[in-house]
């Protein structure tokens, strides 16, 4: 959706996807919405509590059942397992993700990896298929004037272009941008500090992976430690997605990590819509 400034003043109904980097700010700036009677749709909750529910389980019961006292209660039906992923704790989902490399450091195979790969893709793709119908039940069912859509920061990799004309259809696209090297650097460090498991495409998957055995003298994928392929791999993926957000960013509106650092209320928010509105004019 595209406006004027007087356009988006006289939206009674506002519908915004936040777009970028995880860490820019796009849960910070859903969870101060929630307050303000905007309706926070958290693409990453959706993937975990509807699509990857089974899976999550099903990999839970797997590493249980290796345990004997638990694989007889599980076997009997003595006790049950079940998610509990919070919008602010996502947990179950990243642990499924997984990080590639040595099994015995807590990685996942090459193999397996890419299969959990492609079930998270079709799952956030079709968490994003939702969207519209969350938008008419946060009005209908709860009663919430606006919607806010805090996506992945994986949405720029799924090369699914329907996905991105839904969400510019039925919301405003709203990229928030690094823009200088030294908040880049400082996001980067954050993300290698505390390794989180991540979504690749398939194709800078296999390129990076062959890239980092070459560099390190191994042979495959089992042989690397997990959390330092996830280190070195970051600065990589977090480039090779900057030409991706800006393409889907032409759609929308753009406004900077530093910008969205100083929102503290709904009022600084729309102001900063607006503002995105007006340089785009």
């Amino acid at each position: 959706m595209k406006f004027s400034v007087e356009e988006f003043r006289n939206w009674q109904q506002k519908k915004v996807t936040l777009l970028g980097m995880s860490g820019v700010g796009k849960t910070y700036l859903s969870a101060l919405l929630r307050h303000h009677q905007w309706y926070h749709y958290s693409g990453d909750y959706r993937i975990g509590t509807r699509y990857l529910d089974e899976s999550i389980l099903d990999l839970i019961k797997e590493q249980a059942m290796q345990v004997p006292f638990l694989s007889e209660l599980l076997r009997n039906d003595w006790i049950y397992i079940r998610n509990n992923i919070k919008v602010s704790d996502l947990g179950p989902v990243l642990s499924f993700v997984g990080k590639l490399g040595n099994p015995e450091l807590g990685g996942v195979p090459l193999e397996d990896f890419q299969r959990r790969q492609a079930q998270y893709r079709d799952a956030e793709i079709a968490a994003m298929y939702d969207v519209p119908s969350f938008i008419d039940k946060a009005q209908k069912i709860y009663g919430y004037q606006h919607f806010v859509n805090d996506v992945g920061g994986s949405l720029c990799e799924l090369d699914e272009p329907s996905v991105i004309d839904l969400l510019v259809e039925h919301t405003m696209i709203l990229y928030i941008q690094v823009t200088d090297s030294e908040e880049e650097e400082k996001l980067i460090r954050r993300a290698q500090s505390d390794p989180k498991p991540l979504y690749y495409r398939p194709e800078f998957l296999l390129e990076q992976t062959k890239a980092y055995l070459d560099e390190n003298g191994l042979e495959y994928a089992a042989q690397m430690d997990p959390d330092a392929f996830t280190r070195w791999v970051f600065p990589r993926l977090f480039r090779s997605r900057i030409p991706r957000y800006e393409t889907i960013a032409k759609r929308g509106y753009t406004v900077t990590s530093r910008e969205v650092a100083q929102v503290r209320d709904e009022a600084d928010f729309l102001d900063l819509l607006e503002t995105a509105i007006g340089r785009s004019a």
